[in-house]
């Protein structure tokens, strides 16, 4: 039996960022005891991915991004383009494996941090604690006892929701014999795709230099695609819209992200608590993830800090997921182009302010601005037919990569 303040279960963006704020987070003070536990290597453990987000520069992970963007484009499904700067913020990629190398090395260096690489069973919770019950590669049983528990690990079944779509992209990283791609600007959605009946697709080009950058097909739709249609799907938009014929994939990445108006617990018991995806991170209309990590784990570190509860905070305001909640039906009904809806905003709004909306970082009247450049009518009813609509249950993907807007998960 090991005892600890804190332990934490799951080394990913949520799990690694909570102990990084715990370890830096209180200048001149103490850091509690952290365990962090890991799943080892195998099916329990994600692959690399890739985690794309906004937010101005010198942030705390700059040093470990594999770039950042101070220009954003939108291709409108007649190829037209909006082409705007988002100052002060910037547009960054980051991959898990130099996110992980670089919060590792952070934490190497306090002593009140652990690891632990095993996988967790149970998690039993008594009230003024919680117990940890794992089992390590080695097949030992091993339990931990904490304080508190913040669990990350992804549910197996989704709350029950009224509308749930799924983002599911295939990025191929791509490396061409000349220079093909502007290094200065990232393509954020080019709608030059397909579009399916219900939901959107759409394309995105993050550049990492001339003659490389990660290319990816996403939708928000009902159902996953096989591979053959991903497959199709990139080769006809590198041929017909960026006009390559020979290029060279060196890496794939594939993920879905559950985008659901849904509202996930943050408690799983007086001493255990859910962070990340798990916890409600995920913002339903966008699928990104990482920024609001980041506020939940630096709002959790400071309550920690400070002797308070430290209950996770919701992640997104109400405000946030009731808009959310009317777009994800509207463009599951069919009811809204998904393609002129965005593309709209774009054109019409400064870039600094959707970003924010995107991130609910707006205010009350900002957001009304905003969505009156939104199909009015059909948004409206929409908005009254919800209450009415039943919730239901939806199997959980396993969330991961890069959406449109990619995740943070």
């Amino acid at each position: 039996m090991h005892d600890t303040q804190i332990a934490i279960v799951g080394a990913g963006a949520a799990g690694l960022s909570l102990a990084y704020r715990l370890a830096t987070g209180h200048p001149g003070g103490r850091t509690p005891s952290v365990v962090l536990v890991d799943a080892p290597a195998g099916p329990r453990k994600p692959g690399e991915r890739t985690w794309c987000f906004w937010e101005e520069p010198d942030g705390d992970y700059d040093a470990a991004l594999t770039a950042a963007w101070d220009t954003l484009r939108v291709h409108a499904p007649d190829g037209t383009a909006v082409t705007a700067s988002p100052a002060p913020l910037r547009y960054k990629m980051l991959r898990s494996s130099s996110f992980e190398s670089l919060v590792g090395d952070r934490l190497a260096g306090e002593p009140n941090v652990s690891r632990l690489t095993a996988v967790v069973e149970a998690i039993d919770d008594f009230g003024h604690g919680a117990e940890i019950r794992t089992r390590t590669g080695a097949g030992r049983s091993l339990a931990l006892r904490a304080r508190w528990v913040f669990d990350s690990r992804p549910p197996s079944v989704l709350p029950p929701g009224r509308t749930t779509l799924l983002q599911h992209f295939r990025g191929w990283f791509v490396r061409t014999d000349r220079p093909a791609f502007d290094p200065r600007a990232a393509v954020l959605m080019d709608f030059r795709t397909p579009q399916p009946a219900h939901g959107v697709s759409f394309a995105y080009v993050l550049p990492t230099g001339p003659r490389q950058a990660l290319v990816e097909y996403t939708e928000f739709s009902r159902q996953v695609l096989d591979g053959r249609a991903y497959e199709n799907a990139l080769r006809r938009y590198l041929t017909h819209e960026l006009a390559l014929e020979h290029y060279e994939v060196a890496r794939v990445e594939h993920g879905v992200i559950p985008m659901t108006d849904a509202r996930f617990p943050r408690s799983a018991g007086p001493s255990v608590f859910r962070i990340g995806t798990a916890g409600g991170a995920t913002r339903p209309s966008t699928g990104y993830t990482f920024a609001a990590i980041q506020r939940q784990t630096r709002a959790i570190a400071a309550a920690c800090h400070e002797g308070r509860t430290p209950r996770p905070p919701p992640a997104h305001s109400r405000r946030s997921r009731a808009m959310d909640a009317v777009l994800l039906r509207a463009l599951d009904s069919g009811r809204v182009s998904g393609a002129s809806l965005f593309t709209d905003l774009f054109r019409h709004v400064p870039m600094e302010r959707l970003l924010r909306f995107l991130d609910g970082r707006t205010h009350a009247h900002e957001d009304l601005t905003i969505g009156l450049r939104t199909p009015v009518g059909p948004m409206l009813r929409t908005a009254v037919e919800l209450p009415w609509l039943p919730k239901r249950h939806a199997p959980a993907p396993e969330a991961a990569g890069c959406p449109a807007d990619r995740n943070e998960t």
